[in-house]
């Protein structure tokens, strides 16, 4: 037999309860309040709600101020995440117009790779410099090896990949030919095959 479930879930929150609790207050203060009398007296509830139109009226006026506060620190956040993300994106855009050539050969490996997540060296200066500038983020799987230091996984951040393209990592617009490859080879940051021989070792 099914045994019942009493438990309280972990997932529930305070805002959670309250929320719908206050939509529910509004509606029926309101309307108890706003109701034709005749409708009231029909359903029996006429000296009911004059006993306590004060405490409904109350409860209505806590719940309409409950919702619109919430209503305010939405509006609220949503606006400061709107100028974070214009202001994240007018760094990228300047940012874009500044790369280095070994900035530009590190965010190159993406594309030769044709992937759109890479591991790369926590502490190295360029994928340093390209994070604290949110070219790229970090999405997590990190790890420690003896020989090569911390490692994690990047990928290139939703506010940069409008602005990077073919002209802007200098990659050739057509095929590639055998000496574009070479520079491209030449060009390519050296721990990309540092890292290639410790995940052998690894493996």
């Amino acid at each position: 037999m099914k045994r019942l479930n009493l438990s309280v879930p972990q997932h529930l929150s305070l805002r959670g309860v309250l929320l719908p609790l206050s939509m529910w207050v509004m509606l029926l203060g309101a309307l108890l309040l706003f109701v034709p009398i005749n409708l009231l007296i029909a359903l029996k509830l006429d000296a009911l709600v004059e006993q306590f139109t004060p405490y409904i009226a109350l409860a209505l006026m806590a719940s309409v101020a409950y919702v619109g506060v919430l209503a305010s620190n939405f509006i609220l956040d949503e606006a400061i995440r709107h100028l974070r993300g214009k202001r994240i994106e007018e760094q990228v855009d300047e940012k874009v117009k500044l790369l280095d050539p070994t900035e530009r050969a590190l965010l190159r490996e993406f594309f030769i790779q044709g992937a759109a997540i890479l591991t790369l060296p926590q502490d190295d200066i360029v994928v340093q410099s390209l994070l604290q500038h949110h070219i790229i983020e970090c999405v997590g799987n990190e790890r420690h090896y003896a020989i090569q230091g911390p490692t994690a996984d990047y990928k290139i951040s939703v506010y940069a990949r409008k602005y990077l393209n073919r002209r802007v990592l200098r990659l050739p617009s057509g095929e590639m030919s055998q000496d574009d490859l070479q520079q491209l080879m030449k060009s390519r940051p050296a721990f990309i095959a540092n890292l290639a021989q410790v995940r052998k070792h690894a493996a």
